[in-house]
């Protein structure tokens, strides 16, 4: 699955007038397919993705609608209420907490996933998960949790694998979601993966970002993309329409393992640390 984003560039500095250009983008990607819409409070823009998702003409049940909390951390009660609000929606079909960093403690990720449970058992959000979450702060809430989260959502593409955070993730039945899948040609370039993911775009009749797109999908992780081109949004989806080789998978993770390159949240890590 390829879902569209409106985080990074779509965000805006404060909530305020709704703005009709993010609007008709929302809408532009749901009209061509994107029915996986991936939003946050943290963006300040849920309420032009409410009123896309309203103005769109699909029916709410073909959506998939999800949104993050962080900001309003501390309450997480009127977090999700005023979420929906702005989205004008009685529920969200998955509900993350958009990072860990704000907790000193284990105890408080742990006080935190339970108030999330109480989220999805009051059917404000028929799923619930985590972002930006390593296999730490996985291992916390797996201590004490009722409900599991079902997808983590972290930066994860082929200059940042995450070393051994997917197969632990699968191990557990928790989905990866990948924001920043393109990163290799979009900000990783010129790198050891170039020659290749030409040479595949080539064999496949796509581009590279398709390729880049597919090396998620063909790992069992789902995809968060962007863009304000109409042609490069449908390109995107082309990559739900064929699947590499397992030994082009490799090669190209085989690759990416001689770069390091991470795009978010580097005032959390070290300038080497892989995770």
């Amino acid at each position: 699955m390829v879902g569209y984003g409106t985080g990074t560039a779509r965000s805006k500095k404060a909530d305020g007038k709704v703005d009709r250009a993010l609007v008709d983008a929302i809408k532009l990607a749901i009209k061509l397919g994107y029915y996986h819409l991936d939003g946050a409070e943290a963006y300040n823009n849920e309420a032009e993705l409410g009123v896309a998702i309203k103005e769109s003409g699909v029916a709410r049940e073909k959506l998939f609608v999800t949104t993050k909390v962080m900001s309003n951390i501390g309450d997480i009660p009127n977090a999700i209420n005023e979420s929906l609000k702005k989205l004008q929606l009685d529920y969200v079909d998955l509900y993350l907490i958009h990072s860990p960093f704000f907790a000193s403690s284990d105890a408080e990720l742990q006080t935190k996933w339970e108030q999330m449970e109480q989220v999805k058992k009051e059917e404000k959000a028929k799923s619930i998960g985590v972002s930006n979450f390593l296999q730490s702060h996985l291992e916390a809430i797996l201590r004490t949790a009722n409900v599991l989260p079902s997808i983590n959502q972290t930066e994860f593409h082929l200059y940042l694998q995450r070393g051994d955070l997917l197969p632990y993730m699968h191990s557990k039945g928790i989905a990866m979601q990948a924001y920043g899948p393109l990163t290799a040609i979009t900000k990783g370039k010129p790198g050891p993966c170039d020659d290749i993911l030409a040479s595949l775009a080539k064999k496949y009749f796509v581009s590279e970002g398709e390729i880049c797109l597919r090396w998620c999908l063909d790992q069992g992780v789902i995809a968060i993309t962007t863009s304000d081109k109409e042609e490069r949004l449908s390109d995107y989806l082309r990559a739900t329409t064929f699947s590499m080789t397992p030994k082009e998978i490799e090669d190209l993770s085989q690759a990416g393992q001689a770069k390091h390159f991470r795009g978010f949240w580097n005032h959390k890590f070290g300038e080497d640390d892989k995770s």
